[in-house]
């Protein structure tokens, strides 16, 4: 960061959100008190290893903001008027994230001590500094919200992943047994799907997978919850149903697949697959361990049995 020649524009701070209708004598004191400084493309302001004590406004250019490493994409960027480092800036602890400038950049500087003993002259200041902080924190739930709606889903497919699954599974077993409902499981498994691979190539392969979790979808409750096990497995949640209406669905989606003798991909034509699907009925204290040990057990005997059907 290089100190820079700044010539104090009372007109410019105003026209930032952090001194919106803040009296001109309380700006005045602080233009004395601000630094303007450069940044270089590339260039860290913030880190988490390095405590701040400095409010920044940026004048020119822009940030982006990275949680956890430099590594990862940015959560957020910020441009000309917005604040920087408020939140570490005001509880003077380490900032929570990285602040790199993304193009050559200049920001006006200011010590903490200088805005704190302003914040008692001015209230209308420290109400703008509160809505900045409202907003931010509204953004960072935003993301969080995100993260974890992402933390759950297959990216191949957009069906739920296991981190989900077992989740649902602790919410609907303990709903089903309160209201004395049974609650089923369908395990699937693509058949042969190796042998599809080798011969089609492992990027047909994903869209065969693609192309059976929207089958499957398609054609399931809202209050059914489809999930990628691993591999060319799936695993399906039937609350509030027998198993004698599992096994019903269980068909039904088999041969639903079956139907689909061919689809369309980004590759072409290609040929579409089936499954074999084991069934199991939750009993009184399963874990979700031991209630997909049933139903891998009974979908290994659909496998025996010839494939392409659904045992229990």
């Amino acid at each position: 960061m290089k100190i820079a020649h700044w010539q104090a524009d009372l007109q410019q701070i105003r026209q930032l959100r952090l001194f919106n209708n803040v009296a001109s004598n309380s700006i005045d004191q602080l233009l004395k008190e601000f630094r303007a400084c450069d940044l270089e493309a590339g260039e860290i302001l913030l880190s988490p290893f390095n405590r701040n004590q400095y409010l920044y406004l940026l004048l020119k250019g822009q940030c982006q903001v990275y949680l956890g490493s430099l590594e990862n994409q940015p959560v957020s960027t910020l441009s000309i008027g917005d604040c920087v480092g408020e939140i570490s800036f005001i509880d003077n602890q380490h900032p929570s994230a990285y602040v790199v400038a993304s193009e050559p950049s200049s920001a006006l500087r200011l010590h903490r001590e200088s805005l704190i003993n302003l914040f008692q002259q001015s209230p209308q200041l420290m109400h703008n500094l509160l809505e900045l902080l409202c907003e931010r924190v509204r953004q960072g739930n935003r993301v969080l919200l995100d993260s974890e709606q992402n933390a759950n889903i297959d990216t191949l497919t957009g069906t739920f992943n296991r981190r989900w699954l077992t989740h649902v599974f602790e919410r609907e077993s303990t709903r089903c047994t309160f209201s004395k409902r049974p609650l089923c499981m369908l395990m699937l498994d693509v058949d042969h799907f190796k042998a599809y691979n080798d011969q089609h190539g492992h990027i047909a392969g994903d869209y065969a997978l693609w192309q059976v979790a929207q089958t499957l979808r398609a054609q399931l409750r809202p209050t059914d919850s489809l999930a990628r096990y691993g591999g060319e497995e799936f695993v399906i949640l039937l609350p509030e149903m027998g198993e004698d209406d599992g096994r019903s669905i269980g068909e039904r989606l088999r041969q639903g697949l079956q139907q689909v003798t061919s689809f369309y991909s980004p590759l072409g034509t290609l040929p579409g697959v089936t499954v074999s699907i084991g069934l199991a009925l939750m009993q009184p204290k399963d874990s979700l361990q031991s209630l997909i040990a049933r139903a891998d057990s009974a979908l290994y005997k659909a496998k025996r049995q010839g494939r392409n059907c659904l045992s229990s």
